[in-house]
């Protein structure tokens, strides 16, 4: 019986204690004619944040602004290759890790959308051959448009797009 008293003392308290953090949205003095008060920088919303106007990088020609982190498996067990690759105008930034920043960022500003290929239409059919067990994975960000990319050899489509990427997964991306 009184484990059951301080339980249920505990629970008063904790109903109290909560009940005095969530106010509700329109509490303060909008009730007496005045303005509401503007919420403080950390409160939380139910707004959504604006949808990014394009899923991926545009084709043709771009800005050359780019910042990437990218990833390379050579073959399965080998060590991944880690790159970063960071460009203004399409100029390689002295930061770039990247084997080949001038050439990357030289594809990139030629047309962006190689960062982040489409994936292919479920119509679209693409060879059923191998080339090779490499992956490769970039993200980071090309013309101010979020970019998060797979890359692999597994058919013609892939194989198609890695090779269209290859100066930015660096050294053909471990693919000859």
């Amino acid at each position: 019986m009184r484990n059951l008293r301080l339980f249920t003392a505990v629970l008063a308290i904790s109903a109290g204690l909560l009940s005095g953090c969530s106010g509700s949205p329109n509490s303060g003095p909008s009730a007496s004619g005045s303005a509401p008060a503007t919420p403080s920088p950390d409160t939380e919303t139910s707004a959504a944040a604006p949808a990014p106007t394009t899923s991926r990088p545009s084709n043709g020609p771009g800005q050359g602004n780019a910042e990437l982190a990218i990833t390379v498996v050579p073959s399965e067990g080998a060590p991944e290759l880690d790159y970063t690759l960071v460009c203004t105008s399409g100029d390689p930034a002295a930061e770039s890790s990247h084997p080949d920043p001038a050439a990357a960022c030289a594809a990139l500003k030629a047309n962006p959308a190689i960062a982040a290929p489409a994936a292919p239409e479920s119509t679209r059919p693409c060879t059923q051959q191998y080339g090779g067990p490499q992956k490769a994975a970039v993200t980071g960000v090309v013309d101010g448009v979020a970019v998060e990319s797979s890359f692999a050899r597994t058919n013609g489509c892939e194989i198609s797009a890695w090779d269209a990427a290859k100066d930015v997964l660096g050294a053909a991306g471990g693919a000859s």
